[in-house]
Formats: structure tokens, C-alpha cells, sequence
């Protein structure tokens, strides 16, 4: 897992096995229906590619949607990809489809973890992000089961304007639930998704650091989703904590920057490096699509007709995106571009491009700031 060749095989994999859902979310990626697609997937297509999966050096997997329970196979379809010794998650939304029984039914097949979305610290705010009456308490209902059954606990937390001014709220609430892990995601404006729901370019750095800072007192893991520039962050809060690092940790961290070799000390002890669409990272639409990312929705291919092995290692647009040298603008010549590289998601569905540079970041990179200093001493 750890030396792990993102050229090769990626190191998850989200697969999004209906679009179906009962939610009217805010930001929703897929748009989600009340009805499933007549050409999702079959069990048995399913089976094919988790088969394709394993292959690939047997990478993570996460069941997504819509709402996977949607889906009256989604515990045959994990127990398969299970029973082969493949890691799963999924995602579920907060709806009556989340028993108690349910659970029962994943924690019997080997169901490694279950994450929950709270995009707020109280009903009024997770409802009103999630568009139904009742979603939050429907959460909290899921997790006290879930704690019941004693299955590790993952929060997902969309950041927006909506949920910004209570972050504070929101980490005593995470806290207080007993998860193992809380990843946050940047909103991307794609699908439901707008760029007026989003926070700014500044205000993701404060949240970066704050996010940092949180790390280092609470007793779980801390992820971002299409926040790349967290690792940015993680980076540069380290190097300034020189009193806790001795002089060959700081030598490294220096000589790792100059060499490219950010994707090394990321800091975040997960991946072994930076992982970003396309770059370590796999979506499968529920019809078989293949994309970088479900925020990324250019399409490279479909599992019916190419092996998901072929497309990801073979596509032009996925060895774009594995190649942060060929980065346009800033991130292109930025020196965290190896562990950081911008969310390539957001660059194309702000700009249009997915090579250009991460429009929310504030960081000025130091090729950049050089470059300034030679023109005002000229």
C-alpha cells in the first residue's frame, strides 16, 4: 500500500453505485434522483470490476451515490469485494433506508467503516444544507446505532458559508461523537453545487491552519477532500514549529521542497503521498463512467467496454493530471506541487481547464516571490 506507483494503481477507489436518493442536498455532485437509472451497474458487472479493482493492488473502496442503500444488493455487492480481501466503506445518506438492522447486516459481511455526513452543529443548519426537515436528527439516530454495534465511526463535512462562522461548534460536536475520522471537503461548485456557497480564497486558509491546529489535540484523524492545500499548510506549520523538530528533520523537510519531493513528508499519515483526482485517485459513475473525481466530470472511459486498469493508467486526461510539472500558472511552478498540486476539481469547474491553477489559494509560491525580487531590483 505504501509503495504504492499512482502511474500504476491508485490508491482509492469511489464507486458510485446509484444516484438514487431521498436527500435534496445543497451542493449535491450527482444531482441525485428519487429513482434509479435503468443502466446502473449490474450485480454482476459490478462483481467484474470489483474483480478490476483488486487487481490493481488491491486498493481502497468506498461505496458512494446517491445513497447506496438505495440499492436492495449493496450488502451482496460488498460482501463479494469483502470476501476478497478488499477494504470497504461506504457512505450512506441519512434516510429511514439507515436501520439499525442495516448495520447489523454491514458489520456481519466485514464492513470496515461507515461515514455520516453533519454539515452543521445543529438541526437548523445541516437541514437547511441538506434540504430536508429531519436530516440531522436521522444522523444522530444512524450514530448512536452505529455505536451500539461498536463499527468505527467517519464524519463527512461539506465547508461553506453556511456552516463557516461555527466550526468551533462543529469540532466539539465531532468530538463528542466518538469518530475515528472527520473529513472535511471544500465545495466545489459542480452539480447542485455554486460558487457563491463557498467560502474564500482566505478564508480556506484560515481554516487550513485551524484545522492544523485542531490536529494536534483531538483524539481523531483529520482529512480534507478537494482541499489539497491543507498538505500545503500541514507543511509549512512544521517547518515553523523548529523548536519540536531537530536540525536533520528540518534539513530534510528543506532539501525534500527543493528536490519536488513533497509527496514524502506530507505529514498527514495516511497515503504515502499527496493524493488528488486522478493522481492516486478513481471515480466510477453509477453507469460504468470513468472520471478523476466525481467533482472532475470529464470522462475517460467506461468499464463495460475498457478494463478500469487501462483507462486509468492509459488516458491522456489522467496522465495530465499525474504530471503537477505540466501545471498552468502558479501551481505549476509552486514548490508543493508534488504533495499539494490545487484541486484539480475545482480549476476546471471554476475555470474550465483542469491544468490550471487551484483558484482558492492564497499561497504565492516562493519560484514566484523570487521572480518579483529580481524585477524591483532591476
Amino acid at each position: 500500500m505504501f509503495n504504492r506507483d499512482y502511474n500504476e494503481n491508485p490508491f482509492i477507489v469511489i464507486w458510485e453505485l446509484t444516484r438514487a436518493c431521498q436527500l435534496h442536498c445543497l451542493h449535491c455532485r450527482a444531482e441525485a434522483q428519487h429513482h434509479r437509472h435503468p443502466l446502473e451497474l449490474t450485480f454482476e458487472e459490478g462483481k467484474k470490476l470489483i474483480d478490476d479493482i483488486y487487481e490493481m493492488d488491491n486498493p481502497m473502496l468506498v461505496f458512494t451515490g446517491g445513497d447506496p442503500l438505495e440499492r436492495p444488493d449493496v450488502f451482496d455487492i460488498a460482501e463479494y469485494a469483502i470476501k476478497k480481501g478488499v477494504r470497504v466503506s461506504m457512505t450512506p445518506s441519512a434516510t429511514p433506508n439507515v436501520t439499525k438492522e442495516a448495520m447489523q447486516q454491514a458489520k456481519d459481511i466485514g464492513l470496515a467503516r461507515w461515514a455520516f455526513s453533519i454539515d452543521g452543529h445543529c438541526a437548523e443548519v445541516h437541514d437547511h444544507f441538506r434540504g430536508t426537515s429531519g436530516s440531522f436528527d436521522l444522523t444522530m439516530n444512524a450514530i448512536s446505532y452505529l455505536h451500539e454495534l461498536d463499527m468505527p465511526l467517519q464524519i463527512n463535512t461539506v465547508i461553506s458559508r453556511y456552516n463557516y462562522d461555527y466550526l468551533d461548534e462543529m469540532a466539539e460536536m465531532v468530538e463528542n461523537l466518538n469518530c475515528v475520522l472527520w473529513s472535511v471537503f471544500f465545495l466545489v461548485p459542480t452539480g447542485r453545487g455554486k460558487e457563491s456557497d463557498m467560502i474564500t480564497p482566505a478564508e480556506h486558509e484560515k481554516v487550513f491552519r485551524w484545522l492544523y491546529q485542531l490536529s494536534k489535540r483531538v483524539p481523531f484523524d483529520i482529512k480534507t477532500t478537494a482541499g489539497q492545500h491543507y498538505r500545503r499548510v500541514v507543511i509549512q506549520q512544521k517547518m515553523r514549529e523548529q523548536k519540536g523538530m531537530s536540525g536533520a528533520e528540518h534539513i530534510f523537510y528543506e532539501d525534500a521542497i527543493n528536490q519536488g519531493k513533497t509527496g514524502q513528508i506530507d505529514g498527514l499519515g495516511r497515503a504515502p503521498k499527496g493524493v488528488n483526482d486522478g493522481n492516486g485517485f478513481v471515480f466510477i459513475s453509477h453507469t460504468g463512467d470513468v472520471f478523476p473525481s466525481g467533482l472532475l466530470p470529464i470522462k475517460a472511459g467506461n468499464v463495460r467496454v475498457t478494463p478500469l486498469s487501462k483507462i486509468y493508467r492509459e488516458s491522456e486526461i489522467f496522465q495530465n493530471l499525474r504530471n503537477p510539472d505540466k501545471y498552468k500558472g502558479k501551481c505549476g511552478v509552486c514548490e508543493f506541487r508534488h504533495v499539494c498540486g490545487g484541486s484539480r476539481s475545482r480549476a476546471y469547474n471554476i475555470t474550465g481547464d483542469y491544468m490550471e491553477s487551484e483558484p482558492y489559494c492564497v499561497y504565492i509560491p516562493k519560484a514566484m516571490r523570487q521572480k518579483g525580487k529580481q524585477k524591483r531590483t532591476v
